[in-house]
């Protein structure tokens, strides 16, 4: 058995580029911060000069406000198994980093499966319990996108993600006997939530939540409402891959953000152009192990047991709602590209995506055909 780190390898040596593009954003004062992606997918944001042509009065008259704009702070901490970065414009964005990685520190110590001290551990030893206004709000979620996504989106798989050793890191393949022996244990739906009293209730004595799968987006989500408290118009958080950004960039222009090509580690199936906007990513390329010169990568399909095989290998959703976009990134991985289709089309005007397929087909929704620019030919989903 083979485990491949080959992904993290990479993002570990590329960071150095990486960093100085994150922060410029056009900005003179900006300082740079390391920025270091984890198992999540690579993403970039990419620098944005000042358009050429603005004149010499323009820029008077806004030197005030650009000065202002241009104060930047930023910041990066190690939490949830992955290094993230924290960026802020404005006069309060020192104290709104801080919040930020404050917030970061308190949500990786509540939503971790494996730390003995965080909440959901101990839900999952005492088979339920009271719950957190956090951790509440996230099963809420959950339950929201695991009935619209048809059960793909399950957050009681991880019983299954556990004997795949995806949790420990002891790498296996389970045989079908022990996958089926778990099928009642991995039902959502028996689960007993009880929103008013923020109270949870196991189905059985096996059952175990995990809540990787949107824990990333319901952080972001919250960095961008810290910022907006704070007064910042202008930030961005990337959680090891997953982006989200509030505003404009301070020189007036759109975020840049470029998709990884999962089949060509150093360069990239496309650039999208967001503003208050999440950019997800989920693909099998991220974490994996080989075992007989087969591949098994993370994405545990919860109808099979076994990794999703669909003929995706990169999703990518553009949400205004982190929270959202990281629950449907995994959940359209595991649909496949028609199902991912027919679900966008039952929700449009609530995302769009970004579709990557194992013969290098490239297929995008509707709504960022104008801001999104890739060198690949690209096929068009309208209604």
């Amino acid at each position: 058995m083979k485990k491949m780190n080959h992904r993290k390898i990479l993002s570990l040596c590329m960071c150095v580029v990486y960093c100085s593009l994150l922060v410029s954003c056009g900005s003179s004062s900006a300082k740079n911060t390391n920025q270091i992606n984890g198992n999540e997918s690579v993403t970039k944001v990419f620098e944005n000069e000042k358009n050429a042509d603005e004149t010499d009065t323009n820029e008077n008259n806004n030197s005030q406000e650009e000065k202002k704009d241009d104060v930047s702070a930023s910041g990066d901490i190690f939490a949830m198994d992955t290094y993230m970065t924290v960026l802020a414009y404005g006069s309060h964005a020192d104290e709104a980093v801080k919040e930020a990685l404050k917030e970061i520190e308190r949500l990786d110590g509540m939503l971790s499966a494996t730390d003995k001290d965080s909440e959901i551990y101990e839900l999952n030893i005492h088979h339920g319990g009271h719950l957190s206004d956090d951790v509440s709000d996230l099963i809420e979620r959950s339950k929201e996108v695991y009935e619209s996504t048809g059960g793909k989106f399950n957050i009681a798989i991880y019983p299954i993600v556990e004997i795949w050793g995806f949790a420990s890191g002891n790498y296996r393949v389970p045989n079908q006997d022990e996958i089926d022996a778990l099928q009642e244990d991995i039902d959502f739906s028996k689960i007993e939530f009880e929103k008013n009293s923020k109270s949870l209730v196991y189905g059985s004595e096996k059952m175990k939540i995990d809540l990787g799968g949107i824990a990333k987006g319901y952080t972001s989500a919250r960095i961008m409402d810290i910022f907006r408290n704070l007064g910042v118009t202008s930030g961005i958080v990337n959680l090891g891959g997953n982006v989200q950004v509030l505003g404009m960039k301070p020189d007036g222009s759109e975020w840049k953000v470029a998709i990884q090509n999962p089949v060509e580690e150093e360069s990239y199936i496309g650039v999208v152009k967001v503003h208050d906007k999440a950019v997800i990513t989920s693909g099998g390329y991220e974490r994996y192990f080989e075992e007989n010169g087969v591949r098994y990568h993370h994405i545990i399909d919860p109808d099979t047991g076994f990794p999703a095989n669909t003929g995706l290998i990169s999703v990518s959703i553009i949400c205004a709602d982190g929270t959202l976009a990281d629950c449907l990134s995994t959940s359209l991985f595991i649909m496949g590209k028609d199902g991912a289709i027919e679900y966008w089309k039952m929700h449009q005007g609530e995302f769009d995506m970004i579709l990557y397929t194992e013969d290098e087909e490239l297929f995008i929704t509707e709504g960022i055909a104008d801001s999104f620019i890739s060198e690949s030919k690209i096929t068009v989903i309208s209604e």
